[in-house]
């Protein structure tokens, strides 16, 4: 592995301990939630217990207060381990910092312990039937009736689905008005109105819930609208950067481990009786692949610390995402092909990985919105 200077030695102490609870309560049991559609919900709460869930929320609301490095070594193990049934990292990373950024102090008093301890599971369902990347676009109404909202409306891609007890949902209470028109309101699941659709049969990430989600004039108290009025869109944009960030720390290990497993594989695989590593294609092969990868792992590093700095703008959490996930789906690819007819078969790491792969350039907002906000920022500074 190329050598880091990110981590000091009690987050490396951390995520030895992620990595045991992976091995114990995740890895015998993905499979399983593979062909279930999901993990078992009670995963939620030992997590919880563990410290596992929202890090980096306040010591006040019951969380231990440590920085986003924590965050991603939760998002790193679990990628190196392919558990891509695992749904903290919307949690963690995209879904609770609204509730922390933009709520009301009741509003984090009321959510934010259980959000910590496992008990409510959140989502964010911001895309629609029809509009993708286009969060401008959102049909979901939002009408004011005396002390509540009226929400109508309704949602597809939704990660956590399934077991999503709380679910921020964008919607527009200004059809007029454009991106000033949008925001975000706090919906639990048992409102009336609220039914989740079907558990959607996905390409990959077989054992993550991701559903549609349902909204028929549910009725939620004026206290439930999440920060100001009108500002929802200007808060996506705000938390957008580190969701893409979360999806790139993502990508970059899992690609590093399958890489690693590559790599042994070919060593013990045996073709023309010799092992597939002797052959010179497969070592420039790899070659190209691990100078990637390593150039990669620096920038992403480097990413990571503009964040904690505070520095990290919407075009180069942009950049990290576009170069992540399009080196992922090629390196992936090239190991699989370097594995033969046994790199097809799910049984094999890499099989599940390609397949697992290939939403990366999509959710998140694509490769090509990634290249449009690049783009933009290249033309404004030139």
């Amino acid at each position: 592995m190329f050598p880091r200077t990110l981590f000091d030695s009690d987050q490396e102490l951390f995520r030895d301990s992620v990595r045991r609870f992976i091995e114990t309560e995740i890895t015998p049991f993905h499979a399983q939630w593979e062909k279930d559609g999901c993990v078992d919900r009670a995963l939620w709460n030992k997590a919880g217990e563990q410290g596992f869930l929202c890090p980096t929320l306040p010591e006040a609301y019951g969380g231990v207060e440590v920085d986003f490095r924590y965050n991603v070594i939760i998002n790193e193990e679990i990628a190196r381990a392919g558990a891509s049934g695992i749904g903290w990292g919307l949690h963690s990373d995209i879904a609770v910092p609204y509730i922390l950024n933009y709520g009301s102090e009741e509003q984090k008093q009321r959510y934010l312990p259980g959000c910590i301890s496992g008990e409510l599971v959140t989502a964010i369902a911001m895309t629609e039937p029809g509009t993708g990347s286009d969060l401008q676009g959102v049909k979901t109404t939002a009408v004011r009736d005396g002390d509540d909202w009226i929400i109508n409306g309704s949602k597809t891609f939704i990660t956590n689905g399934q077991h999503a007890d709380l679910v921020i949902v964008v919607a527009k209470t200004d059809k007029s008005a454009g991106a000033r028109g949008i925001s975000l309101f706090l919906v639990e699941a048992t409102r009336d109105g609220y039914s989740r659709g079907s558990n959607l049969e996905k390409v990959g990430m077989k054992a993550q819930d991701t559903s549609e989600l349902f909204f028929e004039d549910v009725r939620v108290p004026a206290d439930n609208l999440l920060g100001a009025e009108g500002q929802g869109f200007v808060y996506l944009m705000q938390e957008l950067p580190q969701e893409r960030l979360s999806v790139a720390t993502n990508a970059i290990s899992n690609t590093e481990s399958i890489l690693e497993q590559t790599v042994q594989y070919v060593s013990d695989r045996k073709a023309f009786g010799k092992p597939i590593a002797a052959f010179q294609n497969t070592q420039f092969k790899l070659a190209e692949c691990k100078t990637r990868v390593d150039a990669t792992r620096v920038f992403v590093d480097r990413c990571v610390e503009l964040h904690l700095e505070g520095k990290l703008d919407a075009a180069m959490a942009a950049e990290a995402k576009l170069l992540t996930t399009e080196l992922q789906g090629q390196v992936i690819d090239e190991c699989l092909q370097l594995h033969g007819g046994y790199g097809y078969m799910w049984e094999y790491p890499v099989a599940r990985a390609w397949a697992d792969a290939r939403v990366q350039r999509i959710y998140a907002g694509t490769s090509e919105v990634m290249k449009l906000i690049i783009a933009r920022q290249m033309l404004e500074q030139g």
